[in-house]
């Protein structure tokens, strides 16, 4: 089913649009989620929580892109779970990825306390541009690592590169991006 009759089923309140939501994205929702909290429980529990907050959230809204909606829902909903968890003394490498850019990029970053805010409209707006100005590989290797929150070792392998060629093209993209946004008045 496409995603129009998807969100047509959500309008309506039809609670199959939850099934087909799921037939469809839910291999993507736990891939998200297991991504940040490496935990199958905590992450089915987390996709449930979106599929709930999607139901919540149409009506009133009506998202352009399905999957990018409700990546954004899971991503959100795992890390405030990642949050929780680390809060109460557990481990999770997710922060390592976050920090590594935040410590980079300064203040153009939300901070460790507040890092399940949104970025900032104008900045997200040059982010989204710098990115699209980037070649295939570099964007998924910097929205994978630090979107999706994924190990440089399993960018890897899913690439084909070694990591030391990841890292690097990882720093050289951060580079980039600092030098973009100093040239549209971001002071870094």
């Amino acid at each position: 089913m496409n995603d129009e009759k998807i969100i047509d089923l959500f309008w309506k309140r039809d609670e199959t649009a939850i099934k087909e939501t799921d037939k469809k994205y839910g291999r993507y929702c736990s891939t998200v989620s297991m991504s940040i909290l490496h935990n199958e429980l905590d992450a089915e529990e987390c996709v449930n929580d979106a599929y709930l907050s999607l139901w919540n959230s149409i009506p009133p809204h009506r998202p352009q892109v399905l999957r990018t909606f409700l990546g954004r829902i899971v991503r959100n909903i795992s890390i405030n779970r990642h949050k929780s968890t680390h809060r109460q003394g557990h481990n999770c490498y997710m922060d390592v990825s976050l920090e590594e850019l935040m410590d980079e990029l300064g203040d153009c970053f939300p901070s460790d306390d507040d890092m399940t805010n949104e970025l900032s409209g104008e900045i997200k707006e040059y982010l989204q541009a710098f990115l699209r100005e980037q070649d295939a590989l570099n964007r998924k290797l910097f929205v994978g690592r630090y979107w999706h929150s994924y190990s440089i070792s399993r960018l890897s392998a899913s690439y084909g590169l070694t990591e030391g060629a990841v890292e690097i093209r990882l720093r050289r993209t951060r580079t980039k991006l600092k030098k973009y946004l100093n040239e549209r008045g971001i002071s870094i």
